[in-house]
């Protein structure tokens, strides 16, 4: 981020901040279905686990790449909507690219993990990885970009 953004974002209202992001963990089925567990580690930085559970896996012990891109779009989304929502705002994808490292297996734990590039006035760019949590393997990197919106523009049906 740069220095003016993140003077803009040290100035939120942490309670607020916080109440929104709990309303988006409770509605968040997506998350819950697949065992994905977010954890905000500051507005625009973001971390996730998962364990990989037969349902992710596309063959035997092997992780779907759909699970895993599924993942990395989780991170990569909540890292710019929780800077979204300390500027007032709401984001939707406008895209985002993967590339696969390494497989993951049955029972592996994935940690994801997210951070905002580029922070403008309608478009924020992210970063993120999947490593396994054991030994730090890098399973998948992937980029995104997010258009900003603000809340009042569409309803916020979480509240």
């Amino acid at each position: 981020m740069n220095p003016s953004e993140s003077e803009q974002t040290a100035a939120f209202d942490r309670q607020a901040f916080e109440k929104v992001v709990a309303l988006y963990n409770k509605h968040n089925q997506f998350d819950a279905e697949n065992g994905m567990r977010l954890e905000v580690l500051a507005p625009g930085e973001v971390r996730y686990e998962m364990l990989v559970e037969e349902k992710h896996t596309s063959s035997p012990g092997h992780c779907h790449g759909g699970a895993l891109a599924g993942l990395m779009d989780s991170v990569l989304g909540s890292s710019a909507l929780t800077y979204a929502f300390t500027q007032g705002n709401l984001c939707a994808t406008v895209e985002f690219k993967i590339n696969y490292c390494q497989p993951a297996h049955l029972k592996d734990t994935l940690v994801a993990v997210a951070r905002i590039d580029h922070a403008g006035k309608r478009l924020i760019v992210c970063s993120g990885e999947i490593r396994l949590k054991t030994d730090g393997t890098l399973i998948a990197k992937g980029l995104g970009t997010f258009n900003l919106y603000p809340m009042n523009k569409k309803e916020f049906l979480w509240v």
